[in-house]
């Protein structure tokens, strides 16, 4: 057994980190348990654009996307402790700049976006993502997409002129860098996908915080000021629920099957418009909720299929 197998069998044992709610949530069935856990999660990441925006309002969002990177490396470090240097020995660092470079620039598009267009609408343009990463699997790591995923694709994009509007001419600088952003995020699970090839999950991981923080401090620096503690408490918990969110993901990816949880994704466009009619008063309109619905169906087929293309290779 390998070492990464004797951590996770660790992870998992009873009393490992994942116990996160005690005996009575261990003992539910595991599709439970992922259910749940999914749900937080889309919780958590609602949550993060909320913060970003009272974030934003205190310092630049250049700012925000330092400390965003800046805390998830303090919270990291516990991990680079336990494992040692011997986790960051690679032959990939090429790859992990491109990664880091693709990541700060997106966050800061997408964080920029959320201070300028309802969070509903930012978070139904991110249902774009799967889109952008069918297509660049096409491009550039040369996958064969069949005519069934090429309608899926063409359902999705209509989904995105039902939410800017029929005429690009009017589409806000809000708008596109919320579509920046999913292209750039597309991008970076292209780099992720490679990178898993011959490197471990934890190392992916630690080096983006690494690159990351030390980038995305460069143009910081130019419109720097020190947060105040309401900002200051912003930054924290957009860290926090950040970590949260992931750990909860990637657990509950680990629990169940693809097709269950995918639709549980949708959950963050209600929960994010809740919010942003709660705190900012911003009423999400008839076209985000049902672009955003198209998007997400065409997202979800796209993901059901390549879920059963890998099963039918697995059993081949």
């Amino acid at each position: 057994m390998t070492d990464a197998e004797n951590s996770k069998d660790k992870r998992d044992a009873p009393g490992g980190r994942w116990r996160l709610f005690g005996d009575a949530f261990a003992g539910l069935p595991e599709p439970v348990q992922a259910t749940i856990l999914m749900v937080l999660a889309m919780a958590c990441f609602a949550s993060m654009a909320v913060f970003i925006r009272l974030a934003a309002e205190g310092v630049h969002a250049l700012e925000v996307v330092f400390f965003r990177n800046f805390f998830a490396l303090l919270i990291l470090l516990p991990l680079l402790w336990r494992s040692g240097m011997t986790m960051l020995r690679t032959e990939k660092l090429g790859l992990y700049g491109l990664r880091a470079a693709l990541n700060i620039t997106g966050m800061f598009a997408g964080f920029t976006a959320l201070t300028m267009i309802p969070l509903a609408e930012a978070t139904a343009l991110s249902f774009t993502a799967p889109l952008f990463v069918t297509i660049g699997a096409v491009l550039v790591l040369g996958e064969v997409v069949r005519m069934r995923r090429i309608a899926a694709l063409a359902v999705g994009f209509l989904g995105v002129l039902v939410i800017v509007g029929p005429a690009f001419g009017s589409v806000s600088l809000g708008t596109g860098l919320a579509l920046v952003n999913a292209i750039l995020l597309a991008m970076t699970a292209l780099v992720v996908k490679r990178l898993t090839v011959t490197e471990p999950v934890d190392a992916i991981v630690l080096w983006m915080v690494l690159l990351s923080t030390p980038l995305s401090l460069i143009p910081a620096l130019f419109v720097w000021q020190w947060p105040d503690m309401a900002t200051l408490g912003s930054l924290v918990c957009l860290a926090g629920a950040g970590t949260i969110g992931h750990l909860c993901w990637t657990k509950a990816w680990s629990l169940a099957e693809i097709t269950q949880l995918q639709p549980l994704e949708f959950i963050r466009l209600p929960l994010t418009a809740i919010a942003g009619y709660l705190i900012f008063f911003e009423e999400p309109t008839a076209a985000v909720w049902l672009g955003g619905a198209i998007i997400f169906l065409s997202t979800a087929y796209i993901t059901r299929r390549e879920a059963q293309i890998a099963r039918q290779r697995r059993e081949a």
